[in-house]
């Protein structure tokens, strides 16, 4: 009940050889951060791996975990044809690393934020088909097209959202750098006055990594 409905969940089944290795992978496991995605181990025993451990984990959608053991009987044909992954190791780190790869799989990309720079708006032109156009001075780094903008008047947000046009000398322009003029149009607002700030950013989406035990 403490988790979150929408955390990730790995489901896990694990045979072992002896039972101690059983113990010691479960508690292992136990110490992974799980905050954001959650290991559910399903069902733990010792001995080989058998068509009910790949039944199982077919309904469950679980990943077979085997610590020196291995399929038994129809067990590796049965888990070919569910589509059952079975993970065979000989030392422990070895299925840690494993599982940490896994449950970083399951993390959400994470959206990095990198500012690209600042600019003033000094005039306001407005045309009809366009609608307003800032006349902005680029005060440091770079202004581009299809970036993202926040708007700050007296020192509050007060819109957030990309830049439609650009222009330089009357031209189209990709970019334009600091200590130049250029002329913005911003998309779906109209809500632009002199004096407004314009903060440029990028946004990127990067796979998240699960922080190491310990």
């Amino acid at each position: 009940e403490a988790r979150e409905e929408e955390t990730p969940e790995l489901q896990l089944i694990i045979k072992a050889d002896v039972a101690a290795e059983v113990e010691a992978l479960d508690d292992e496991i136990a110490r992974l951060p799980q905050d954001e995605v959650f290991v559910d181990i399903i069902s733990r025993g010792v001995g080989g791996i058998t068509e009910s451990d790949v039944m199982l984990a077919s309904a469950s959608d679980a990943v077979i975990m085997g610590f020196n053991v291995r399929p038994v009987g129809g067990a590796q044909e049965l888990a070919d044809r569910e589509g059952v992954t079975i993970k065979s190791y000989s030392v422990i780190y070895q299925a840690l690393d494993d599982l940490r790869a896994a449950m970083s799989g399951l993390l959400a990309p994470e959206e990095v934020e990198s500012d690209l720079g600042t600019v003033e708006v000094r005039q306001i032109f407005r045309a009809s088909r366009i609608g307003a156009i800032a006349g902005s001075y680029v005060t440091d780094g770079i202004v581009r097209r299809g970036a993202r903008v926040r708007v700050i008047r007296d020192g509050t947000v007060i819109a957030t959202t990309t830049v439609a046009t650009l222009r330089r000398f009357n031209d189209d322009a990709r970019e334009v750098a600091a200590g130049y003029e250029c002329g913005i149009v911003l998309a779906n607002n109209q809500d632009i006055q002199e004096g407004d700030i314009l903060e440029v950013y990028e946004t990127k989406h990067v796979e998240r990594e699960l922080q190491p035990i310990g």
